[in-house]
């Protein structure tokens, strides 16, 4: 019963739940991310390069491929040895692309943090002692 119990309070911990939703709205975040390298940056690098897609991009290491031969079908054929580079450009796009991102939102998160420390806070209240001495001073000024 005390492992049970454990779970349960540790499952309901603040900590915990703010790490799922965390998780779970990343993985839309990536597939955001995903459609902008897919269909917003990787358009615009195959105008400018003149490659339509990269993950069709391959090195034939071993065996004969014909010209042109779309990857999946290359690597169907028998004794064939094939470095597929083009999908991990891609991947690397994606990936530079989505840390660029988090780093954006993060520096702007960061600014908004050292705009609400500056903010002046109210002077402290004066401690019994100064209290004190204000009240004898006081006193004192009365008295001549």
């Amino acid at each position: 019963m005390g492992f049970v119990k454990e779970f349960k309070e540790f499952a309901v911990k603040g900590n915990v739940m703010d790490l799922a939703v965390g998780v779970i709205i990343g993985g839309a975040f990536g597939k955001i991310i995903d459609s902008v390298v897919k269909d917003l940056v990787m358009p615009i690098v195959s105008a400018i390069i003149g490659q339509p897609d990269f993950s069709q991009l391959y090195l034939v290491l071993k065996g004969n491929v014909p010209a042109n031969m779309p990857l999946e079908e290359a690597r169907k054929l028998p004794e064939t040895a094939i470095f597929a580079y083009g999908n991990f450009i891609t991947v690397a796009i994606n990936f530079f692309l989505l840390a660029l991102v988090i780093f954006i939102m993060v520096k702007g998160i960061n600014s908004l943090k050292r705009k609400e420390e500056a903010a002046p806070s109210a002077p402290p209240a004066p401690s019994k002692e100064q209290v004190l001495l204000a009240e004898i001073r006081d006193l004192l000024k009365n008295k001549q």
